[in-house]
């Protein structure tokens, strides 16, 4: 081999050994990949802990916040100049108790109505009372925070039934409820592989 040819080689050589690494020394870890709820994202990019193994949610863990906006009545019915909550009423308030549990974000107006006989200001009042004997029903029994209640009289001034006979009196002494908020439950994902718990032997 020339002389030439036997220095470009050991030039080669010792090129090559000086870019040889060494795994002496670990690569440490930056970012947290670990994944606790199982949901595909890992904890360094996780926003929305504790989501349910197979849920639907985006690139950060959390399902789509979906609006909520319902209104309802109540079917509950008040007797004439009176405010009074017959108990048997009570399962369809812990009915409005339950949904709110389910959706914490959200907060409830409870609108107070009357028929119109009458004063106004007098009727103002009772319509509050009405409302006020929902919401308070919702906070002491059914343990609603008091921060997700309104309640609102409204008088005669938003009738359902327009007429003077003894029916539409009745329909208009009523209460209705509009929920409004949030819902951030994540959907589930289902696949043919999608075992339901609730037949599991």
């Amino acid at each position: 081999m020339k002389p030439l040819s036997i220095a470009v080689m050991a030039l080669l050589l010792s090129a090559c050994s000086s870019n040889i690494i060494t795994m002496d020394t670990p690569t440490a870890q930056v970012k947290d990949l670990r994944d606790f709820d199982r949901d595909g994202v890992i904890e360094a990019r996780e926003r929305c802990d504790e989501t349910l193994e197979g849920a639907n949610i985006n690139n950060y863990g959390c399902g789509q916040i979906k609006p909520i906006n319902e209104r309802r009545e109540l079917k509950v019915l008040f007797a004439n100049d009176s405010y009074y909550l017959d108990p048997k009423y009570y399962g369809q308030v812990e009915e409005l108790a339950e949904f709110m549990r389910q959706y914490p974000n959200t907060k409830v107006t409870i609108e107070g109505h009357c028929s119109k006989v009458g004063s106004y200001e007098h009727n103002l009042d009772l319509s509050q009372n009405r409302a006020n004997a929902i919401t308070a029903l919702l906070a002491e029994r059914f343990g609603i925070s008091p921060s997700r209640l309104t309640a609102i009289g409204y008088s005669f001034d938003r009738p359902v039934d327009p007429t003077h006979t003894p029916q539409a009196h009745e329909r208009n002494r009523r209460v209705i409820a509009e929920v409004v908020g949030e819902d951030t439950t994540a959907d589930m994902k289902w696949n043919i592989y999608t075992v339901d718990d609730s037949h599991r032997l």
